[in-house]
């Protein structure tokens, strides 16, 4: 399914700064933020099982549902911690230049991931 006008998560991430800026009885994310970086954490970690589980089990419309919320999350918690989607971004872009197993093994043991 094509979108009519395409939407980028650069976009969100300018609405989330400027819903950051305001105040909490109009905005869901200054409510996150202010009940801390570990609140918003938990949030994402929810949001990512939810994601997982209903890419198992749940409909197409199910996963990309989650999926948006899971995607929001991410930049209210990047947000959290002052890191700009385009930090993020640029270091996708770095690792684009080798194949995913390349650049896994050339990560130092204290900053891999474990192994899912």
């Amino acid at each position: 399914m094509a979108l009519e006008t395409p939407f980028t998560l650069s976009e969100l991430a300018v609405i989330v700064k400027q819903r950051a800026a305001a105040s909490a009885d109009v905005s869901y994310t200054r409510k996150l933020l202010d009940r801390g970086v570990e609140h918003c954490a938990k949030k994402l970690g929810e949001e990512a099982v939810e994601t997982a589980l209903a890419a198992v089990s749940e409909d197409r419309d199910r996963v990309i549902g989650e999926a948006a919320d899971l995607l929001y999350h991410l930049l209210v918690v990047l947000q959290a911690r002052g890191i700009e989607l385009a930090e993020v971004e640029a270091v996708l872009a770095k690792r684009s230049g080798q194949s995913g197993l390349a650049e896994k093994a050339s990560r130092t043991p204290d900053r891999r991931p474990p192994d899912l």
